[in-house]
């Protein structure tokens, strides 16, 4: 039989020993004084006759793992078994079934009995012979693609109030190069931004794998090819890049940036604190010019010497057109008390300019409002990022338009002179009376 896995054992061994050890080299274990070992173990002496029997070892029971012939299951295993082997393993519905035939036990024995039995349900899929590696992980050339994913973090404000702000981050699949920028929201335009962002940094590749995300693909056609939104087509056709729209919940597709978004979840953020999103950014650069000079494993270099060396001349330098500027300012409708909203925020318009549309420019510090064409610049924001308007100088006209009736006027009421008042010693002006 075999000896049981547990501190009895133990406790009898380390009796044994200090008997031996206070007794000498004459000690015989089976000779030894049984009320002194059941002092020192705690065993009553009818254990103690029984493990010096057994040589001192303290055996399992003998009708430890014994099962009984007769059970409350006994006649309806083959109902269960019958269940198992189709794939059903829920307790509760092979409980009401047995219930249905009679069964007058518990739900436990159900249980019990399942977790026994676990080698007739069917494997979930068909056993086969071993193929050895069915996967080998993609490697792309120097430039070829860059990976893009969004992140979230939640952002404890100074009273206490909580709230999310978007991570976009973009890593070279080739020599884990990366740019990571942080936004107040994970619109398109941020998105789009943060691409051209990272292609001025890095260069433009070949094709960027994406999620299936609503900013950039809508829905697949009849032929299974993707519908990409509208606004993205543009912008892919300006830019001149594809996109490789990736498997949903499939992480061997684009692993570098998942990786690269826990990396900064979990190095750059932890335990940071930040005054407003524009030093954010500028930490975030400065951390990842830090680990892009770092040797990597993962890719046996170092990110920024082989990106310089080997992707850079690769990739496409990009060239920010009057195209291209369009996407880096978004278009804005100016309210009719001058202000345009951005990032959760107004800012100030001239009264002298009289369009409708504008846009504006986030550029470090500093926000920028221009003509919806960009030819001319109205006025520069400094970004304080509370939650006051900010006013610009000339926003309102210093005389004001006057509102003329525009129907006739057939009201009509008169105007009286002010009665004079009556003095406090008028009362004793007797010679008004004579």
């Amino acid at each position: 039989m075999n000896e049981r896995r547990d501190d009895l054992q133990e406790i009898i061994d380390k009796a044994l020993e200090e008997m031996a050890a206070e007794a000498g080299d004459g000690f015989d274990p089976q000779a030894c004084n049984l009320a002194e070992f059941c002092r020192r173990t705690g065993l009553t002496r009818s254990k103690a006759r029984t493990i010096r029997k057994h040589g001192f070892r303290a055996l399992p029971h003998g009708n430890s793992g014994r099962r009984a012939e007769v059970t409350v299951l006994t006649g309806h295993t083959g109902l269960v078994d019958d269940l198992l082997r189709r794939g059903v393993t829920n307790s509760q519905v092979i409980y009401e079934r047995l219930l249905g035939q009679g069964y007058e036990g518990g739900l436990t024995a159900v249980k019990v009995y399942i977790s026994g039995h676990r080698d007739l349900v069917p494997a979930k899929r068909r056993a086969v012979a071993p193929q050895g590696s069915r996967g080998q992980r993609f490697r792309t050339g120097p430039g070829e693609a860059y990976q893009m994913d969004w992140g979230f973090v939640t952002v404890v404000g100074p009273g206490g109030t909580e709230y999310r702000i978007a991570c976009f981050a973009m890593v070279c699949h080739h020599c884990g190069s990366f740019y990571v920028e942080f936004f107040p929201n994970a619109r398109q335009e941020n998105l789009l931004i943060g691409m051209l962002h990272a292609f001025m940094a890095m260069g433009v590749p070949d094709e960027v794998p994406a999620d299936n995300m609503k900013s950039v693909v809508t829905g697949r056609d009849l032929g299974g090819r993707p519908v990409w939104q509208r606004d993205y087509a543009a912008f892919m056709g300006c830019v001149g890049f594809r996109t490789r729209l990736c498997k949903p919940r499939h992480p061997f597709a684009k692993g570098k940036v998942e990786r690269l978004i826990r990396f900064v979840k979990g190095n750059f953020l932890a335990g940071r604190d930040f005054t407003d999103i524009t030093t954010l950014n500028e930490e975030a650069l400065l951390w990842c010019a830090e680990q892009a000079g770092r040797w990597r494993r993962a890719v046996a270099c170092v990110p920024s010497e082989e990106h310089a060396s080997a992707c850079l001349p690769a990739a496409r330098p990009l060239e920010v057109t009057d195209e291209v500027a369009l996407w880096l300012c978004p278009s804005r409708r100016i309210t009719f008390d001058g202000f345009v909203s951005y990032e959760g925020r107004r800012f100030g318009v001239p009264y002298w300019y009289e369009r409708r549309d504008c846009r504006v420019s986030r550029e470090g510090g500093y926000l920028h409002i221009y003509s919806d064409d960009l030819a001319l610049e109205l006025a520069v924001h400094a970004v304080t990022w509370d939650r006051r308007d900010s006013w610009c100088e000339g926003q309102w006209a210093d005389a004001q338009p006057e509102e003329l009736p525009s129907q006739p006027v057939t009201t009509s009421i008169s105007q009286v002179e002010l009665a004079p008042g009556k003095p406090a010693f008028a009362k004793f002006d007797f010679g008004r009376w004579a």
